[in-house]
């Protein structure tokens, strides 16, 4: 299956909505409750994308197999080089690259905009994901316990972390997405 990656719009919500529902009403992977209204996962697209940032989506023949965003990890001036990235892919196109495909060019957009760490949250006990994130480079660095209740019971979480570029002494400011040039990412295919 091949399939390209290109920036995710708003007018996208409707299809990416449908791939994220599952993930909220049937399982804890995603600690909401009620699945956002079409208008409000428009928002959030807008939101991201307005802020600087990348929301991506991998679009094969039979319409969108997955999407990754980041954000902000923190509000304060002196996160601004550490994000926080959001994963979801189609349960019937998982094992076939998508994930791992969304990951690199996220993490290439994000070093070309001089972001410096990504950091993953991941459901606890969710062996699939963690697996899927420390193979693709990124390392646990804190377990928080009991800290999400749903579908009756309490959840923990990790939280992976992945070094885009080497520490700098003085980071250059983070430039926002549309700055960088995406071309080359955009224009290839990727899948197996």
């Amino acid at each position: 299956m091949s399939f390209r990656i290109r920036m995710a719009s708003p007018a996208d919500a409707e299809e990416l909505l449908a791939i994220y529902t599952p993930y909220v009403e049937e399982t804890n992977i995603t600690f909401e409750y009620v699945t956002p209204t079409p208008e409000e996962f428009r928002s959030r697209i807008e939101t991201t994308l307005e802020r600087g940032f990348p929301y991506l989506a991998a679009e094969g023949e039979e319409g969108l197999l997955g999407y990754i965003y980041a954000t902000p990890l923190k509000g304060r001036a002196a996160y601004e080089w550490a994000v926080e990235s959001s994963i979801y892919v189609r349960r019937d196109v998982r094992g076939q690259a998508v994930g791992q495909s969304l990951y690199a060019v996220l993490e290439e957009l994000l070093r070309r905009q001089n972001v410096v760490t990504v950091n993953a949250c991941v459901t606890f006990p969710n062996p699939p994901s963690q697996r899927f994130h420390e193979r693709i480079g990124y390392l646990k660095t804190a377990h928080l316990r009991h800290v999400g209740f749903k579908r009756g019971r309490w959840m923990d979480t990790l939280w992976l972390q992945k070094w885009l570029v080497p520490l700098p002494e003085v980071p250059a400011p983070v430039r926002p997405v549309w700055e960088v040039e995406t071309e080359d990412l955009f224009s290839k295919s990727y899948g197996k």
